[in-house]
């Protein structure tokens, strides 16, 4: 009897013992938001956190065409990481709307802009993505949820070529995805920010061979990047919601402007080729 009441108590000692250090580890990395993720929760059509939107008019954007900004209602989690996303040629902002509130619903306050004129290439697309970060962090009505010193990049076909065009002119960008992007210039060494670029097998304005795969293949080799080819997908693939690439921008966005490794699961070791995924590249391990 007291053998067993001793190791009940002891047992106990361990218990309160642990309980600290897995608070601390939480605290590790202050810009951790939101639950453990799972696969559910990354295909998931809403996150954890309830979304809030407000509207920025054309008048009042100096540098870009306004738009619309999706983000976490509640503050009890302090501030977060941002991104903002531009549409293609010829488009609105209403063809890459979807990834707002789906983002934003993971922990993050996003940004989806409209550009000065839909011809706008994308050297233009770039100025205005940086410009439209800038209003988000100096000027929005919700500057202050968000954490300026955490930003990404992402953008569609021209909006795909001015992310990357944005991440060579900001190198403190944390994060730059182009989704089936568009560029005249096939090589980025000096791009310093981790970069997911995702292709479609199925691309005939920017096809792979000639954008996607030369955009990853110049990036640096030490640099954080990965290249994901969806299956049986369109340059305009991006344009519809799409649990591949709502999973994968969530994990990069969190793993490199969150910090998160709680993430690393999803991105390394490199996801196999699927009904969805022709194809995935990249380098591990990721950061540091």
């Amino acid at each position: 009897m007291k053998r067993r009441i001793a190791a009940a108590a002891a047992l106990s000692s361990l218990a309160f013992l642990a309980a600290p250090a897995t608070a601390a580890t939480a605290a590790d990395n202050p810009y951790q938001r939101g639950p453990a993720p799972t696969v559910a929760s990354i295909e998931a059509v809403r996150g954890p956190y309830a979304v809030s939107q407000t509207s920025v008019s054309s008048l009042a954007a100096v540098g870009f065409g306004g738009g619309t900004i999706y983000y976490p209602t509640s503050t009890s989690d302090g501030t977060f990481g941002a991104v903002v996303i531009s549409p293609g040629f010829t488009a609105y902002e209403s063809s890459i709307a979807w990834l707002g509130p789906r983002l934003a619903s993971q922990g993050f306050v996003v940004f989806t802009i409209d550009t000065l004129t839909t011809l706008d290439q994308p050297d233009s697309r770039g100025r205005q993505l940086l410009a439209a970060l800038d209003h988000l962090t100096q000027r929005s009505s919700v500057r202050s949820r968000v954490d300026a010193s955490r930003l990404g990049v992402m953008g569609h076909s021209m909006g795909g070529g001015g992310t990357l065009e944005a991440a060579k002119s900001r190198p403190s960008l944390k994060a730059a995805i182009p989704l089936t992007g568009w560029n005249t210039d096939k090589t980025w060494p000096e791009i310093s920010t981790p970069t997911l670029v995702v292709g479609a097998d199925g691309d005939t304005v920017a096809p792979v061979a000639t954008h996607s795969e030369p955009f990853y293949e110049s990036l640096p080799a030490s640099l954080d990047k990965a290249y994901l080819e969806l299956n049986g997908a369109t340059h305009f693939t991006p344009n519809s919601s799409d649990t591949t690439i709502a999973k994968y921008s969530i994990s990069w966005l969190k793993r490199f402007i969150d910090d998160d490794t709680r993430y690393d699961q999803f991105l390394c070791p490199l996801p196999r080729p699927s009904l969805t995924i022709e194809e995935y590249r990249g380098t591990c391990p990721l950061g540091s």
